[in-house]
């Protein structure tokens, strides 16, 4: 005789399986560019700050995760989710609206800003799904989440907080911002595919992960950190002090020791590219540069 969960509990488990493939945790893991933006801006419209966090971090990153989620249907762990449920057509529906409430939220702004969010929307969509999947090519998939997870929200949030969103917002500090902003997020999120190859493979997404092997992943973060940390040192010395590149440089530093910690233990046993310890690496990374940004922004601004 099959047993069937009343009505009810079916409907409370499919709304926790599709709060937990939104993946909200994982909206911190960005956090640092928002607030790296937010520090570097030459005025702060606190409203319109605060509309574009909500838009970003609840709904335009949630729904990026769980359209993912849907098109991916993994069994093994993925970003912030170690036992990923199963997906549901309501995974989805989902998706869909919290697209469209994010984006409406932003016309409280500027409506120019919503057909900017509306191009990161269409390139997030494309890197997931089957008829053009970009996660499929190792370097096109790379270089799209880093462009535009990283330089690309760096403008969001600056024209936002400084009300501008014309040429005229683009300069040559913005400039370089926005490339250090693209070589951070460039430098840890190969480290997050380290653990899924198998899965990957299994569906034809070779990532660049993938492609360089786990030492290669390793070697490739760690010159995307040094040339991370080359650029700071340039834009702070040139546009601020060496005094604040050293904010930057020392609220990095417990990352980079785990970082080589890591590695020098996967070199001892594989066992060690896990998924636990990636997102040990995520969420020090990420609670390391924002706090080092939360002080630059403080300097900046207070």
């Amino acid at each position: 005789m099959s047993y069937h969960l009343p009505e009810r509990k079916m409907i409370e488990l499919r709304i926790k399986n599709i709060l937990l493939h939104l993946r909200l945790p994982f909206s911190f893991f960005l956090l640092p560019i928002f607030i790296f933006s937010l520090s570097q801006s030459l005025s702060i419209d606190k409203w319109n700050s605060i509309i574009i966090f909500i838009s970003l971090h609840l709904f335009i990153y949630p729904a990026s995760n769980a359209y993912n989620s849907f098109m991916d249907r993994d069994t093994g762990s993925i970003g912030a989710l170690k036992n990923p449920p199963p997906v549901s057509r309501g995974l989805y529906l989902a998706s869909i609206w919290l697209d469209i409430i994010g984006v409406l939220l932003l016309w409280l702004i500027d409506f120019r800003l919503i057909f900017l969010m509306l191009v990161y929307i269409g390139v997030s969509k494309s890197y997931s799904w089957t008829g053009i999947r970009l996660k499929k090519y190792p370097y096109i998939g790379w270089l799209t989440v880093v462009v535009f997870q990283g330089g690309y929200t760096f403008m969001l949030v600056s024209m936002s907080s400084e009300s501008v969103f014309s040429i005229e917002w683009f300069s040559l500090q913005k400039a370089e911002c926005m490339i250090l902003s693209t070589l951070l997020i460039g430098a840890y999120y190969p480290l997050t595919q380290i653990y899924q190859h198998e899965e990957d493979s299994k569906r034809g997404d070779y990532t660049i992960s993938y492609r360089l092997g786990i030492r290669g992943t390793f070697l490739f973060s760690a010159l995307l950190f040094f040339v991370s940390v080359m650029v700071a040192l340039h834009y702070f010395g040139n546009y601020y002090s060496y005094t604040q590149f050293m904010v930057f440089c020392t609220c990095l530093l417990p990352a980079i020791i785990y970082f080589l910690i890591w590695f020098l233990k996967t070199e001892n046993n594989i066992k060690y590219a896990s998924f636990s310890h990636a997102m040990h690496m995520t969420i020090i990374s990420s609670t390391c540069l924002t706090i080092g940004f939360i002080i630059l922004f403080l300097i900046n601004h207070y």
